[in-house]
């Protein structure tokens, strides 16, 4: 990887996990470690362009067919690819599908990028998540052969203690909180060839052990807001991500569309961001 290396644009593609869940913003909207990542590449290069497709929920299948597609024709500097956890955390997971579908996504997106980024993605401590270890370990290794194979970068967050700390995830036990996205924005940041701006893999300062009490209170709303919803969303064969499409995905024409800086004289942080005009899009090109 080249060191301090600059990019102009970044395609995010995958689940609930780049989308942004739990990260959630005053206006409803998440923000997430791929928006926390834009901005802050952004931030150093002029021009630079944005579309995060990715959307909770789907599944490798669903995400190959769903934005794949999209996210190559973009044709961007960077292209994040996170996908495969949710298949494995049903019930019944075919691994052969899974390593099938997503070669697929590497193959079609490494060429179609400058850089093309996989992820070992972390895993909240506990029972739910060890009985499902196996497959997700599987899946793991499936991704670092395929980087080998096809020159993607790994950012391995699984190993990683700190984002194992039941701190760092939401009420739902599915996702990180505002501080976990931010981890992980500086773990890519890092394996960009980036200078570091903080030490993502530190552990979260120590506090005391919640009462008895208020853990078993804390097991019961959770069962009730968020486990008995997500086992009957798997029952049924529904998902959350149903009817929804990517943040920069226009569904009416079936296509991706950029976002840059809304002030691009601005120096400095991004403090919002606008459509870009096609003309933004293609004056560029293909790298």
């Amino acid at each position: 990887m080249e060191l301090n290396a600059s990019y102009t644009s970044l395609v995010a593609v995958g689940d609930s996990f780049t989308e942004g869940m739990s990260d959630l913003l005053p206006d409803g909207t998440y923000r997430g470690w791929a928006d926390v990542l834009a901005a802050r590449l952004a931030a150093r290069s002029p021009g630079f362009r944005y579309a995060n497709l990715a959307v909770r929920g789907k599944l490798i299948g669903q995400i190959v067919d769903e934005q794949v597609a999209a996210a190559a024709a973009m044709q961007a500097d960077v292209v994040t690819l996170v996908g495969g956890l949710n298949d494995t955390l049903r019930p019944k997971c075919d691994m052969g599908m899974v390593r099938a579908r997503l070669e697929e996504a590497v193959e079609r997106l490494a060429p179609s990028c400058k850089q093309l980024v996989l992820m070992r993605s972390p895993g909240r401590s506990g029972p739910v998540f060890d009985r499902f270890r196996p497959r997700v370990e599987a899946l793991f290794a499936l991704i670092e052969e395929l980087a080998d194979r096809h020159g993607a970068s790994v950012v391995d967050l699984y190993s990683a203690p700190s984002l194992g700390d039941p701190r760092m995830w939401d009420a739902d036990r599915l996702h990180l909180t505002a501080e976990g996205h931010r981890r992980v924005a500086e773990a890519v940041w890092q394996t960009l060839g980036l200078p570091p701006e903080l030490d993502w893999r530190a552990p979260v300062p120590a506090s005391p052990p919640p009462r008895w009490a208020d853990r078993r209170i804390e097991d019961v709303r959770f069962a009730r807001r968020h486990l008995g919803p997500w086992i009957g969303r798997r029952l049924t064969g529904r998902s959350s991500g149903d009817g929804r499409w990517g943040a920069q995905f226009d569904a009416a024409t079936a296509s991706a569309f950029w976002i840059t800086p809304a002030d691009a004289s601005a120096p400095g942080p991004v403090t919002g961001w606008r459509r870009a005009a096609a003309e933004e899009g293609t004056d560029r090109g293909a790298r």
